[in-house]
C-alpha cells in the first residue's frame, strides 16, 4: 500500500510539472513551490546573459524574480532605460552601493566603487584631478604606445613567424594587465612576452572575478557558509585575495623607496607619471597603504578586465564584418599615407587614432553589443516606486542588464542586433554620442566611468596597429559565445585566430 501511494505522489507531481510547462505560454520563468525560479536559472545558467534578453523582453523589459523559499531572494531584473536613468540620475541619492554591494565586492575594501557617500566623493574628486593632470595624460600617451609595439605587436610577428594560433582574448588580457599595472603603479609585470607566463596576481584576480559572480547567484547564507568553512568559490576567493594584498605591498614599498631615491631630482613633465606616484605625492592628502591597496586593486580590476573584454568582443565582431574592416583600413589611410617599405610594422600614435570616427564607431558598436560589465545591481535605502511602476525597498535587489539593453528594438531599432557602426555616425560625419541612460558601458550619472577616455585611447591604439599590420583568421572549430561564470563578460572558449601578415 506504501508503495501505490509513493507511485501516486510521483504522478501527481510529473502531471503537476507537465500541466505548468505546457501553460506556461509566455516562456517566462516559472516560480515553483519551495524552489521558486531556482530551476529555470539553473537549466540556464550556461547562456546566463541570453535568457536575460528572452525574459526582459518577454515581461516588458522588467519582471519579478523569486529566489527558493527561505533564500531571502527577491530580485527586480530591468532594462527599461526610464528605470535605469531614475536609479543612476534622478534620484541617484536613494540608490548607493550599499551594504549589500559591499559585502559582494568586499575585496576591494573601501575604494572608489565600494565607497558611498562623502569617502566616495572625496575619493572621486582626488581620482578626477589626477586622471586629468598633464602629468599622468603625457604617461598614458607614451606608455600606450610603448607597450602596444613592445607586447602586442612583437607578440603577434612572433606568431606570424612561427605560423601558429594565438588565443586573442588571452593576449588582450596580458596586455591590458601589464598596460593598467604600468599606469596605476609604474611597474610592468610582463605578462605579455612570447614566453606567456603565468603571472599569480594575474590568475588571483580572475579567481576573485568568478567567485563574485556566484555571490550574486546564491542565497547569502549559503556563501557565507562557504567561507566559514573555507569551502568553494569562497576558498579560492581568499587564497586570490592574500595574493592581491601581497602583491598590492610589493608595489607600495617599491613606490615608496623610488620616491625617496628620486626626493632631490626634478620631475619630467613630458615624460609623466603614473597614478600611485600621484597619490603619494599629493598634497592634499595624505594616504595610508589601506587606502592606497584598495585603490590599486579597485583601478586594477576596472582598467584590466573591461578593456580586454572590449578588445576581444571588437575583433571577433569586426571578423564577421570584413566590410567593417575594410572601412577602418581606408580611414587609417586618412593619418598618414602607408607606406611599408622597409618598416618591420606600424605603430599608430595615440593622439593621432583618437581622432577616427568610424573606429569610434565600432568600437561603441561593440560595447552596446557586448558590455564588458553585463549587469549591475542596486538597492533602495527608502521605499521606492521606479517608473516602471514597480514598487522596490531596501530588501530588494534590482539588477539591470546592460546586455538586454544592447538588444532591444525599443532603443536601437529593428536592426539593433546587427553590428552597424554607422549608427554611431551623424549625417556630417561627426561622432553621435547617446545618453548614457539608453549606452551603459560607461556607466551613468554621478558615477559615470572615470577611465572612459583612457579606455578609448588604448583600445584605438591596439586596434588600429593590429588591424594595419596583421590579417586575423578564426580558427576552424572555435565557436565564440559569452561566458556566464563571471562579472565580466568574457568568450566562453576564448577567441582563437591564425595571424599573417599583411603586408610583405
Amino acid at each position: 500500500m506504501e508503495s501505490i501511494t509513493v507511485f501516486q505522489i510521483v504522478i501527481v507531481v510529473i502531471c503537476y510539472i507537465l500541466i505548468r510547462f505546457l501553460l506556461n505560454k509566455n516562456g517566462l520563468p516559472i516560480n515553483w513551490p519551495v524552489f521558486g525560479m531556482l530551476p529555470d536559472s539553473l537549466f540556464h545558467l550556461h547562456r546566463f546573459h541570453d535568457r536575460l534578453v528572452d525574459v526582459l523582453n518577454g515581461s516588458g523589459h522588467t519582471f519579478s524574480y523569486k529566489g527558493p523559499l527561505f533564500s531571502n531572494i527577491t530580485l527586480l531584473l530591468t532594462s527599461d532605460p526610464t528605470n535605469v536613468h531614475y536609479i543612476m540620475s534622478s534620484n541617484f541619492s536613494n540608490f548607493p552601493k550599499g551594504l549589500e554591494f559591499s559585502k559582494i565586492f568586499d575585496i576591494l575594501g573601501d575604494g572608489i566603487f565600494n565607497s558611498d557617500s562623502h569617502s566616495w566623493k572625496y575619493q572621486r574628486k582626488l581620482a578626477h584631478s589626477l586622471i586629468n593632470h598633464r602629468r599622468f595624460h603625457n604617461f598614458l600617451l607614451k606608455t600606450s604606445r610603448e607597450l602596444v609595439e613592445e607586447g602586442v605587436l612583437g607578440v603577434l610577428d612572433h606568431v606570424a613567424e612561427n605560423r601558429a594560433e594565438i588565443d586573442l582574448q588571452d593576449l588582450f588580457q596580458r596586455f591590458t594587465f601589464d598596460i593598467t599595472c604600468k599606469l596605476v603603479t609604474g611597474y610592468n609585470p610582463k605578462c605579455l612576452s612570447v614566453e606567456f607566463p603565468e603571472i599569480e596576481f594575474s590568475k588571483a584576480m580572475d579567481e576573485a572575478e568568478e567567485a563574485i559572480f556566484y555571490r550574486h547567484i546564491k542565497p547569502g547564507y549559503l556563501w557565507k557558509m562557504e567561507r566559514w568553512f573555507d569551502i568553494g568559490q569562497e576558498r579560492k576567493l581568499r587564497k586570490a585575495w592574500t595574493i592581491l594584498d601581497d602583491v598590492s605591498t610589493q608595489y607600495i614599498s617599491r613606490k615608496r623607496e623610488q620616491l625617496m631615491n628620486e626626493k632631490d631630482q626634478e620631475e619630467d613633465e613630458e615624460e609623466g607619471v603614473d597614478l600611485l606616484t600621484s597619490y603619494m605625492s599629493s598634497e592634499e592628502a595624505k594616504l595610508d597603504d589601506k587606502f592606497l591597496r584598495d585603490t590599486i586593486i579597485n583601478f586594477l580590476l576596472a582598467g584590466r578586465d573591461t578593456t580586454s573584454s572590449a578588445l576581444t568582443w571588437f575583433f571577433w565582431l569586426i571578423s564577421n564584418n570584413p566590410q567593417a574592416q575594410d572601412k577602418i583600413l581606408e580611414e587609417l589611410k586618412s593619418i598618414q599615407p602607408f607606406n611599408v617599405s622597409g618598416e618591420r610594422w606600424r605603430v599608430f600614435d595615440p593622439k593621432d587614432v583618437n581622432k577616427l570616427v568610424y573606429m569610434h564607431g565600432a568600437l561603441c558598436e561593440t560595447l552596446r553589443l557586448y558590455p564588458p560589465v553585463p549587469f549591475q545591481h542596486k538597492a533602495p535605502v527608502i521605499e521606492d516606486v521606479l517608473p516602471s511602476g514597480h514598487r522596490v525597498n531596501s530588501d530588494m535587489k534590482i539588477l539591470f542588464s546592460l546586455y538586454t539593453m544592447g538588444r532591444m528594438e525599443s532603443i536601437w531599432g529593428k536592426d539593433c542586433l546587427e553590428f552597424k557602426p554607422e549608427r554611431w555616425i551623424t549625417s556630417g560625419g561627426k561622432i553621435k554620442h547617446e545618453p548614457s541612460y539608453k549606452f551603459l558601458a560607461f556607466n551613468a550619472g554621478p558615477r559615470t566611468c572615470l577611465g572612459k577616455e583612457i579606455a578609448f585611447t588604448q583600445m584605438k591604439t591596439v586596434a588600429a596597429s593590429i588591424i594595419h599590420n596583421y590579417n586575423l583568421k578564426l580558427v576552424q572549430g572555435c565557436f565564440v559565445t559569452p561566458a556566464s561564470d563571471s562579472i565580466i563578460l568574457h568568450a566562453k572558449h576564448g577567441f582563437k585566430v591564425n595571424i599573417t601578415k599583411r603586408w610583405p
